[in-house]
């Protein structure tokens, strides 16, 4: 009997560099939103093999959790695997299949990974069932599952960023989202990644929390939080202008002012340990940096002097972090089949196994990015 292919999916995490939090509603929609974000190189990872019968097997790799349904009609939303269960019953699959996820980064890091498994799963899925979607498409129906059937806090940034890969400024309106990619010259790039430094503070939380109030503070109409709100668009436009015509040291500014506005917008953002560590990465070399999710722990992203990168890093690392190699991706949600994986034998991947990549015999197909 013929073995049948496994399908793959990858979806790229983000930094956000500037302009989170006026992606979040109610504000997008009063007062438009945008968001300057860019890919980089870690990824959420979905593997799907379907099966000969009816049963449904979702298994994370990342916690070890496997949950086990006679048939997809049968999952429930109980608290465990929920991310992966909401796009089953999204989708309506009834098929028996199983299905495998980990990611490069563990939920509440800042990078968007939550999000950005989502979109893998999407992009999984509905390549599985011969019905791939469109990148809005894709996007929507993630920001729905994640916002609405799920009832998790967050923006919108984050679906869209996995979805289309790359250095984009994400427009927010009350009825639409564009993204508009930026087309910025090849040493500019080189020149930023060079003197980006990812640093992993050590500790994740829980986002939602962090959103939920500054939701409520802006529902309230607190000045601090609207008045953060309007300056961090405002240095949006100005970061994407300095992106724009390469001036790499004003990026470095503006990730300082933004860092500060962003404080402003819960006191759970940042904490005197961050403060700390914030302060004497900046005396290092640091020009500026943010916390490129909600805040309150997980990643820090600084833009350095060339000529003090390694004394940032390795003051970083002196007080616990752990500095992350990264690079740009500009490539978003990607799918394939893979024969090959299937000739290997029935035993499923474990915690642990090295991720997959198209390698031979696979047939990667990228999202499409609006002209």
């Amino acid at each position: 009997m013929k073995p049948r292919p496994y399908y793959r999916a990858r979806a790229p995490l983000r930094i956000s560099l500037c302009g989170g939090g006026t992606d979040v509603s109610p504000y997008p929609e009063e007062h438009g939103g945008m968001v300057l974000s860019a890919t980089i190189n870690q990824y959420a990872y979905v593997s799907l093999r379907p099966r000969r019968d009816s049963r449904l097997t979702l298994a994370s790799l990342d916690y070890d959790t496997v949950a086990k349904y006679d048939h997809p009609r049968r999952v429930r939303i109980d608290g465990q695997l929920d991310l992966i269960k909401a796009v089953v019953q999204a989708l309506k699959v009834r098929g028996g299949t199983d299905l495998w996820t980990h990611s490069d980064a563990p939920p509440g890091s800042g990078l968007g990974s939550s999000s950005t498994m989502v979109v893998a799963l999407i992009g999984c899925i509905s390549a599985w069932q011969g019905r791939p979607l469109a990148g809005y498409d894709v996007a929507e129906l993630a920001y729905r599952i994640e916002r609405k059937d799920l009832g998790l806090a967050g923006g919108r940034q984050d679906q869209y960023a996995a979805t289309f890969g790359g250095i984009n400024f994400i427009e927010f309106h009350r009825d639409a989202t564009v993204v508009n990619p930026l087309r910025i010259r090849p040493d500019v790039l080189n020149e930023l990644q060079y003197r980006l430094l990812l640093c992993y503070m050590g500790h994740t939380r829980q986002s939602a929390r962090i959103i939920e109030r500054q939701t409520e503070s802006y529902r309230e109409g607190r000045s601090q939080v609207v008045d953060a709100l309007h300056r961090l668009k405002a240095e949006t436009l100005e970061m994407k202008k300095a992106l724009l015509l390469g001036d790499v040291d004003a990026i470095g500014e503006l990730l300082h002012q933004a860092w500060e506005n962003k404080k402003r917008l819960d006191e759970g953002i940042s904490n005197s340990r961050v403060d700390r560590l914030y302060r004497i990465a900046r005396r290092e070399g640091a020009i500026g940096g943010k916390m490129p999710g909600a805040g309150g722990g997980g990643y820090f992203l600084f833009l350095t002097r060339f000529d003090r990168k390694h004394r940032v890093a390795a003051a970083l690392e002196r007080l616990g972090g752990q500095v992350v190699p990264m690079s740009f991706e500009n490539r978003g949600l990607t799918t394939w089949a893979s024969s090959s994986a299937a000739r290997g034998g029935p035993t499923p991947p474990r915690t642990g196994t090295t991720r997959s990549g198209p390698g031979p015999g696979a047939t990667p197909q990228r999202t499409t990015r609006p002209g």
